[in-house]
């Protein structure tokens, strides 16, 4: 029997195992957006909504006034981040296409330049000179791929996988929402006990510091007790600031 070769098994041939990647993990997707544009939104609504009923009802509002200042936080502020979610990543995009406009034109104009510069890159990333200049001249062949490289390795983003605004903008929108109204539930619900909303509104703080943390693989309780203080802080200082109002006006 001849001996086995040790690199035959990394060799993927049709039909057999693809690349690691394929089988033995797989990456999440961190180019789209969603996930900032959810974990912002959601967060933003909690701390934002809590802090407003915190800050209205220390200031001895009643009950409707405060079922109406947390409808219209979350109203407001779902709109407020979509639209801010959506300039913000389009602009992104824009300024990405802006530069890729500007690398092909060096492209067109200065080829040879280019191709040097593209060898300096792969030297960098470890290769010999003799191998990055065949690399290169391959490469340039093709002026998109050649391009979409230049500006992968000098900007550091990917031309060809841009977040979308739209999902951004929903993702954002939708969460933020969902995080609004959890602070303001109980009075929904018919309670006029502020301290209901803003335990409510805790809970909510340390679900989605735990899901934010789980997306990362980070501790869910460390994430939790975080984003727990941290609104905690927020909504402390929104009560003092309504309660001194709320005494002044009287």
């Amino acid at each position: 029997m001849e001996p086995r070769d040790p690199q035959a098994s990394a060799v993927p041939v049709e039909g057999g195992p693809g690349l690691p990647h394929d089988i033995d993990h797989t990456h999440a997707d961190v180019s789209g957006g969603w996930l900032r544009a959810a974990t912002f939104g959601a967060m933003d609504g909690l701390v934002t909504n809590t802090s407003l009923i915190a800050g209205v009802g220390g200031a001895g509002v009643s009950t409707h006034t405060l079922v109406l200042s947390g409808i219209a936080g979350l109203v407001a502020g779902a709109f407020s981040m979509a639209l801010g979610e959506f300039t913000s990543v389009s602009t992104q995009n824009e300024q990405i296409d802006a530069e890729v406009s500007t690398e092909r034109a060096a492209f067109t104009r200065y080829p040879e330049a280019e191709q040097a510069e593209l060898v300096g890159m792969l030297t960098d990333m470890g290769m010999s000179t003799e191998t990055a200049t065949v690399a290169a001249r391959e490469i340039h062949t093709d002026a998109d791929r050649a391009v979409d490289l230049h500006i992968s390795r000098e900007l550091g983003v990917d031309p060809t996988e841009k977040p979308s605004p739209w999902v951004a903008a929903g993702s954002s929108f939708v969460l933020f929402s969902i995080g609004a109204i959890i602070p303001i539930i109980p009075f929904l619900l018919g309670s006029d006990v502020l301290a209901l909303g803003l335990a409510c509104g805790a809970v909510g703080l340390m679900i989605a510091g735990a899901l934010a943390a789980h997306f990362t693989s980070r501790s869910t309780v460390v994430g939790a007790l975080r984003q727990l203080l941290f609104g905690s802080l927020a909504v402390a200082a929104t009560y003092a600031v309504g309660s001194l109002i709320g005494v002044g006006t009287a």
